[in-house]
């Protein structure tokens, strides 16, 4: 049998039917005070965008900046495309992210690869062979 997720207690459909003000004190204290403090009108018009793609209404993908956007559990099912540094990653929001951030969600930096090492880094460097 499958175990479904609950967020703090909360089932998904008992998260939809919750009130902002009481969703506030089922988060951690970051995100209480970043929700307490207001809403950017760029978040503001994030979440209309993710609103509308929710209702069908949105053709082209959703892509954004706003890293610092806290999942709410009405943006459970939407994909956002979020900005990595370099290029857009795609985020399927689930369940299990709401009160998370959405950068939190794709990787800033990526693994490096160094190379051979080039003439003169060391002594042992002058006996590599260049092709």
């Amino acid at each position: 049998m499958v175990k479904e997720f609950e967020y703090r207690g909360l089932s998904k459909e008992a998260l939809d039917n919750t009130s902002l003000e009481k969703l506030f004190l089922l988060f951690n204290s970051r995100q209480r005070r970043s929700l307490t403090r207001g809403i950017t009108d760029e978040k503001r018009k994030l979440i209309e965008e993710i609103k509308s793609a929710k209702a069908g209404k949105l053709k082209t993908p959703i892509k954004t900046h706003r890293r610092d956007l806290i999942i709410l559990p009405y943006m459970i099912g939407v994909t956002v495309n979020v900005f990595s540094g370099k290029e857009f990653r795609p985020v399927n929001i689930k369940t299990e992210m709401v009160g998370r951030y959405l950068g939190e969600y794709v990787i800033t930096n990526k693994k490096v690869q160094h190379g051979a090492p080039g003439v003169g880094a060391s002594r042992s460097s002058l006996y590599v062979p260049l092709k």
